[in-house]
């Protein structure tokens, strides 16, 4: 497979959301279907979104290798790597049915691949995506992403399995996952890996975030969002990672700006930026001066869970990668037990809170954070970023 697919600048890469996928990660997506279904030379395996077809090079005896791109040049390059695949050149999401594929209504499929994904609201380089991909996509798998256009995608094509990548926030954020619509309804998650999109050398320059190696069965009785809160995600690196294992912040404080809900009564203290997951905490402010669009008040019983954020937001670097897009993890109990030492530690060192309060010194407050972190964080914190 050649290794070098670089012929999209970086303007049509953020435009087409096209980042092509490694040798071992292809390889723990082939792991992962020959681990999990069985006669796989009865399915016809499909990639919509093949790119150079890296994806339909798999060392995987099936009845048919199928793929598709709206890429011209990406095709004409899988065509001279890949033997015995049928190529169709086009945009896999507008009018997406079997029969555009050569595909027959009782045909066993796979659905295979590393899809793009590009958040279309999203204000990072907004300014260079191109909006007539959206335009052109069914108006029934339309949304604000192409990743999750292309998971509709697949339901709408009935693959009986779904084995690709995706970010790990289209499942852990309820917003996300309630998005995806008809395929939680349809399918089941029953594998997964997840990796770091360091792993891709032309994606996440800066901060690393979860990307899912997922397989979905299909299964009428789908999945809800305890499924996947309760669900145990392997990563890569051999770690266990399940979301219901810890509390978090959104439970007890408001993350988003909140004026309207604060009473005539209770008087904001302090004002805080809008909180939206751990990745996000650490290039963002806390505490902040002036009313903005993204302020969110400051009542004082709520105080110190704000200056708990904010003194969590010196540790959240320690994390590994999969907890990018998570919310901000509390231990609620032991939290009371010195919720003191996180306002005196936010007061100290938050120069903003600095001037709007005087707190008493609190001795050791220090070191009963640190170990309170330790407590919380002792089997993922000192785990490969």
């Amino acid at each position: 497979m050649k290794e070098s697919q670089n012929h999209l600048n970086h303007k049509q890469r953020v435009d087409l959301g096209s980042f092509y996928t490694p040798k071992d990660i292809v390889g723990l997506t082939s792991s992962l279907l020959q681990k999990n279904v069985e006669n796989i030379t009865d399915f016809s395996i499909f990639d919509s979104s093949c790119g150079y077809g890296s994806f339909l090079t798999l060392k995987i005896k099936a009845k048919r290798f199928i793929g598709a791109d709206v890429d011209k040049q990406a095709i004409d390059e899988a065509k001279k790597t890949t033997k015995d695949v049928e190529f169709f050149e086009g945009n896999s999401l507008q009018n997406v049915a079997r029969q555009n594929y050569q595909i027959t209504d009782d045909e066993k499929l796979i659905m295979i691949g590393n899809p793009p994904y590009n958040d279309t609201t999203s204000i990072i380089r907004q300014s260079i995506k191109d909006k007539s991909v959206q335009d052109e996509i069914d108006q029934d798998i339309k949304t604000r992403d192409l990743g999750m256009s292309f998971l509709l995608s697949y339901d709408k094509l009935k693959a009986n399995y779904i084995c690709v990548l995706h970010p790990l926030s289209y499942l852990i954020k309820k917003a996300n996952f309630t998005s995806l619509g008809k395929l939680i309804k349809n399918y089941k998650l029953i594998d997964g890996i997840i990796i770091s999109s360091h792993e891709f050398s032309d994606t996440s320059r800066g901060m690393a975030f979860p990307i899912l190696i997922s397989l979905y069965t299909r299964d009428r009785s789908g999945m809800n969002y305890e499924y996947v809160k309760n669900y145990k995600f392997q990563t890569k690196e051999r770690k266990t990672f399940c979301l219901n294992d810890f509390d978090t912040i959104v439970n007890y404080i408001s993350k988003y700006p909140n004026k309207k809900y604060i009473s005539d009564t209770s008087k904001p203290v302090a004002k805080f930026y809008t909180m939206r997951d751990i990745n996000a905490l650490k290039r963002s402010r806390t505490f902040i001066e002036n009313d903005t669009a993204n302020t969110v008040y400051v009542i004082m019983d709520k105080l110190p869970y704000y200056c708990y954020v904010d003194v969590f937001k010196k540790y959240a670097d320690k994390l590994p990668y999969y907890f990018g897009n998570c919310d901000v993890i509390i231990n609620h109990e032991e939290f009371e037990k010195i919720k003191e030492c996180f306002i005196a530690e936010s007061v100290h060192n938050n120069q903003i809170l600095k001037k709007q309060f005087k707190f008493r010194d609190i001795p050791n407050a220090g070191a009963k954070i640190e170990e309170y972190f330790n407590k919380l964080l002792r089997k993922h914190i000192y785990a490969a970023n």
